[in-house]
């Protein structure tokens, strides 16, 4: 039965969910805390982690750096705050998806079965690309820049092959939802987010890329 460990302070908030996913079919842990929630990944780890960003102690950008440390499980942010600056922090600190509160629970488990298809494996077989010093390999799931490994997360590699698959072509960030998130719709902040912290990996001068670039208006591209 796959398992969903929800860091939540709110006990009512906490408990609802949990009601909700296990009529879902899932298993479903609460923790009140970030410090008990990561102890909970730790001794027994959960396939999805869903947190809070306001968490008494350790808040929950802390609280995502941390379980990012130890895996790649995949991580939504689920948090009444909708800011850019908190969508953007929460991103980069290594969560995978972010929603808002009050969200329906039909919303949430589409998002966790997004998420679990793109678990399932790599994109489609491609030959590997190359971009100037850039190398990707989707089958072996490996990025190299210059030689030597680039360190990526589940999504970001998808992302990547995503674009490699179609080098040269704009892609639009709601297609790259689509393909690479798996959503009809969402938060474009979320592809926004993740083409930076490509960048800041796959670039020499992230300032002024070279590869992954932007198209103003219509979408990124990737380009040799």
């Amino acid at each position: 039965m796959t398992s969903v460990l929800v860091i939540e302070d709110d006990d009512r908030i906490r408990l609802a969910m949990l009601l909700a996913l296990e009529d879902e079919g899932y298993l479903a842990r609460g923790a009140g805390t970030a410090e008990e929630g990561l102890r909970a990944q730790r001794r027994d780890p959960a396939d999805y982690v869903l947190v809070d960003l306001m968490l008494p102690g350790l808040d929950g950008f802390e609280c995502i750096r941390q379980v990012r440390r130890d895996d790649d499980v995949p991580i939504v942010v689920v948090s009444a705050r909708d800011n850019t600056h908190d969508v953007v922090a929460a991103l980069e600190a290594g969560a995978d998806d972010y929603v808002v509160k009050p969200v329906a629970i039909e919303e949430l488990t589409a998002r966790l079965r997004a998420l679990r298809r793109r678990a399932r494996g790599p994109v489609d077989p491609i030959p590997v690309q190359v971009f100037g010093e850039l190398e990707i390999s989707p089958e072996a799931g490996e990025v190299r820049r210059a030689g030597r490994p680039v360190g990526v997360t589940r999504t970001e590699f998808r992302l990547l092959c995503e674009l490699a698959e179609h080098a040269g072509r704009v892609l639009s960030r709601q297609q790259l939802l689509q393909r690479v998130w798996g959503y009809e719709s969402g938060d474009e902040r979320v592809v926004d987010v993740h083409v930076g912290r490509l960048r800041q990996k796959i670039e020499a001068d992230p300032a002024n890329p070279r590869h992954l670039v932007t198209l103003r208006g219509l979408g990124y591209k990737l380009q040799r």
